[in-house]
């Protein structure tokens, strides 16, 4: 063998004795890893790996969510009445005896000529004086002023109405077509209702993660269960100071990456998203450079004793999407699919065929200096 093909073979198996240590680009092994065969085994690593089977699947989905009433609102509604606050105005008629009550006229509303309630919670009323109306309906406050006529007008015929509604207040915040305050009225308002007031949901918000925050504690609500699947449940009978908070649906997404056609970042939308709706998106595997057999999901593991959890899907068999069907998704999922060997080989070859060209032609120019006569 002579000089150059000497150093070529050298160079050669130099760089793939090198090859086997640091392998161009990304790739993911089960190697070191706990292989968990069974939810039940001890996790003792920083990542469980789970073959994803249509046992595992079927323990991982979520119950499903199904069409419910609502009989504790029901029961809500049925008994609600308003009570009067500071700055609601009330319209007081005594039939039979006009002098009493405040005509609205053409120029005024009834809300200009009824009866501002004071900070106090009182009202003043000609005869009686001064009359506690804050914290009451309109069925007390009309006994009330009923039984202190009745010692100046013989069986006196009241009527109490609100005509403003102006001290009870809910707030509705977020991905709403029109945030802003919800009035309380003697019409019981429920959170579907204060959403339908605010122009629906607007396109970006996030249906699963609305919250309802009322006296400092926080309640999420998943509008998608109430308001596709008909989860009655899910509605509630909202009181002064709520505030509903409709968050944008930036979380909602999921990485997809590796040999994919496609990489991307993909938003879940409100139906949510499986396995093979993501691989769907970014035009599938790569069918020259994949691993089929390695199409990973990696999730944050609730388990304080590990960093993550990946779940392994093998599609060789292109039957195993139905399973990939099953599977869904979660915000920050990352969807990674491995390359296969021969994938990873041609990278390290194309690494070095510029090595190689270039001390080809090195020797090829030393040889022909050697042999110049």
């Amino acid at each position: 063998m002579n000089f150059k093909h000497k150093k070529l073979a050298s160079l050669v198996l130099s760089s793939v004795l090198l090859s086997g240590c640091t392998v161009p680009g990304s790739h993911l092994s089960t190697d070191g890893k706990n292989f968990v065969e069974d939810s039940n085994v001890s996790r003792t690593s920083d990542f469980n790996v789970f073959p994803l089977t249509l046992d595992k699947v079927s323990q991982l989905k979520s119950l499903e969510i199904e069409a419910k009433s609502n009989p504790d609102l029901d029961r809500q509604l049925s008994a609600y009445e308003y009570e009067v606050g500071p700055g609601d105005i009330l319209n007081i008629t005594i039939w039979d005896h006009p002098e009493l009550t405040i005509p609205a006229g053409s120029y005024r509303s009834s809300a200009e000529a009824g009866n501002w309630v004071h900070a106090d919670g009182t009202i003043f009323y000609p005869y009686i004086g001064i009359v506690e109306v804050a914290g009451k309906n309109v069925r007390q406050i009309r006994a009330d002023i009923s039984r202190r006529l009745a010692k100046y007008i013989e069986s006196p015929q009241v009527d109490v109405s609100v005509a403003a509604f102006r001290s009870k207040k809910s707030y509705i915040t977020g991905e709403v077509n029109n945030p802003g305050q919800q009035p309380i009225t003697n019409i019981p308002l429920t959170l579907l209702d204060a959403i339908n007031r605010a122009g629906g949901l607007a396109e970006n918000a996030d249906w699963k993660n609305v919250t309802l925050t009322r006296n400092g504690i926080v309640e999420n609500i998943s509008l998608y269960a109430l308001m596709q699947e008909g989860d009655l449940t899910e509605n509630r009978l909202l009181q002064p100071g709520d505030i509903i908070h409709v968050p944008r649906n930036d979380s909602q997404k999921v990485f997809v990456m590796g040999e994919v056609n496609d990489p991307k970042l993909l938003k879940i939308d409100r139906a949510g998203m499986s396995l093979t709706e993501a691989l769907s998106n970014v035009g599938g595997i790569n069918q020259i450079s994949a691993d089929a057999t390695g199409v990973f999901v990696i999730r944050r593991s609730q388990d304080a004793g590990s960093l993550g959890d990946i779940y392994q899907l093998d599609v060789s068999d292109a039957a195993a999407l139905v399973i990939g069907t099953e599977f869904a998704l979660k915000p920050y999922d990352i969807v990674y699919v491995t390359a296969a060997p021969i994938s990873r080989w041609n990278r390290v070859i194309a690494q070095l065929v510029p090595t190689i060209s270039g001390f080809n032609e090195l020797t090829e120019g030393v040889l022909r200096v050697r042999t110049w006569p």
